[in-house]
Order: C-alpha cells, then structure tokens, then sequence
C-alpha cells in the first residue's frame, strides 16, 4: 500500500487561546491534504475523475497531543481504508518527527454536480484508490496505536 504524503504549513492564525492549533482548524488541514491526494487523478491528465464534485458523508477525529505553532510544515499522510460503490473512506495522520497529533477519517460520497446527486466511483477512480488501499483494510495498527495511547496518558 501507498500513502500519500501532504507538507501542511501551520498559520499563525490557526492557534486559539490556550496557544495550540484550535481542534476546527484540523478539518481544515485534513481538507487540503484530502483535496491534493483526490485531485493527483484528475486534471493533470485529462481524467474527469474526482473533478465532477465529491461530498464529506463523515469525520471522525482523534486528537493524540496538542500541536502549537512554528515555522515547519506537518505532514500529513492519507490512504484509504474502503471502498465502497458509492463512497471511500480516507484515513490520516498528522504528524511529524515521530509525534502523530491526530489520526482521522473521512468518508467521501462522489457527486455529480449537474445531476445533483450521489454518483458511483468510476472503474478509473477505483483502480488509482486502490493503490492507496490500507492492506489490513483497518486503516491502523491498533496495537501500536493504544500502546502509543497509554504512552500519551501515563506522561
């Protein structure tokens, strides 16, 4: 499996005040990594694929430890997790030098704009999702991420 790799730049306007990026301000970030991972299909080389529209049918977010401002980027890796008819489910990390500050999911429903409504994934999008297919199909390693979890909690 391939994940996709976003450098995110931290806004100093992103902090709230308790001096960490405010928890909203993720969304954002998971956003502009999803975007850039959805759209490396579609207009570089013609393909309609991803550009008709897509809709957020879910989030789901853990957030692991506060991240405060600086000047380096995070990175934030994404892959996929299902992939259904009609919807796929994108996981992510955000994290840096081996600190993950959250792991997420977002389920995504194509859209056709001019219709309206849902649409079915395409073979096209099917065969580039599924380079990014998480192995496991689980999205995580769950035994390292609750030992990272008490890690967390016990400092």
């Amino acid at each position: 499996m391939s994940r996709h790799f976003y450098s995110c730049p931290l806004r100093w306007s992103d902090m709230d005040a308790f001096g960490h990026v405010n928890n909203a301000v993720f969304i954002s970030y998971l956003e502009e990594a999803r975007i850039d991972f959805m759209f490396r299909l579609a207009p570089g080389d013609g393909s309609p694929s991803f550009s008709g529209g897509s809709v957020v049918a879910r989030h789901e977010i853990d957030y692991k430890r506060p991240l405060v401002h600086r000047h380096e980027p995070v990175t934030i890796e994404s892959w996929v997790t299902k992939i259904n008819a009609a919807s796929l489910t994108i996981a992510y990390e955000i994290k840096d030098e081996g600190q993950v500050y959250v792991r997420a999911s977002t389920v995504v429903v194509p859209y056709d704009l001019a219709a309206g409504r849902p649409r079915r994934i395409t073979e096209e999008e099917r065969m580039y999702l599924l380079k990014y297919l998480d192995d496991d199909a689980t999205g995580t390693n769950k035994s390292a991420e609750d030992a990272e979890d008490k890690d967390a909690l016990a400092a």
